[in-house]
């Protein structure tokens, strides 16, 4: 259901130099806001912030590593020090998969997946819910995956930290709705971006960039708990729990993946 609360003026946006974060930068760059734009590439930071800039927007802009927690938790508090923030939407992410070739994973790139798609967002999503709340409300945006509904044996680090997400979600949105404060869990599935292009093989319901912000702007919007699209996963997420866990378990073994 839509509120009345009145647009945000000062949005932060992790994963601001990928599709879908530099996406909805563009699309939330207005005069009369300010964003805080973070990224790990520097030179699509700079032309993230230059176009966003440009349609009126003031732009605080930081290179970051969310893998390194601490700093990302004391950036935080540096960049809603300036402008306080009455939305944040954490974006930021990491995918990867076991090859045919490989036995399991590659236990540093877990590391490193689980630390930016599960500790930061987490983490950086309860700083902003402490400053949010004595400020009368907010909204905390957590882009997840459909993955977090599906066990992925070639993926387990990249499902498992989406199921994490998606629980903390749950749980954070119970513990805050009384303060004021909004979550909202975006569930996307296959996006036409960089993430989605090192993926060999067909990518069922694949989704524009474009599509898929203005999908995100309108969950935003309608203050959703859970928005999971494109309508296809919906409604797989609702057939899926009617297949016998047997079946399950073999449907998802049987399935091969591969990247570049």
């Amino acid at each position: 259901m839509s509120t009345n609360r009145p647009e945000p003026k000062s949005i932060l946006i992790t994963g601001a130099t990928g599709g879908i974060g530099g996406e909805l930068a563009k699309r939330y760059a207005r005069p009369g806001r300010t964003l805080i734009l973070w990224g790990r590439d520097e030179e699509k930071l700079r032309k993230i912030s230059a176009v966003c800039g440009g349609r009126g927007a003031k732009i605080i802009s930081r290179q970051i590593d969310l893998a390194k927690g601490q700093d990302a938790l004391s950036a935080f508090y540096e960049d809603d020090a300036i402008a306080q923030c009455d939305m944040v939407i954490l974006g930021a992410g990491l995918s990867d998969i076991k090859t045919p070739k490989d036995l399991t994973e590659d236990p540093q790139k877990v590391l490193q997946l689980a630390l930016v798609n599960y500790t930061a967002p987490v983490t950086l999503a309860t700083a902003a819910a402490r400053r949010m709340i004595p400020r009368k409300g907010g909204r905390v945006v957590l882009i997840g995956s459909v993955s977090a509904y599906y066990e992925l044996p070639f993926s387990a680090a990249y499902s498992s930290s989406k199921a994490g997400l998606a629980s903390f979600a749950s749980a954070a949105r119970l513990g805050w709705e009384e303060e004021g404060i909004k979550v909202i869990h975006i569930a996307p599935g296959f996006v036409d971006t960089q993430m989605s292009q090192r993926l060999k093989g067909s990518l069922p319901f694949l989704v524009s960039v474009e599509n898929a912000a203005k999908r995100i702007m309108k969950a935003i919007h309608h203050n959703e708990e859970e928005c999971i699209f494109p309508w296809q996963f919906r409604i797989l997420r609702v057939a899926e729990r009617l297949v016998p866990q047997f079946l399950r378990k073999r449907i998802l073994k049987s399935i091969r993946a591969d990247q570049e």
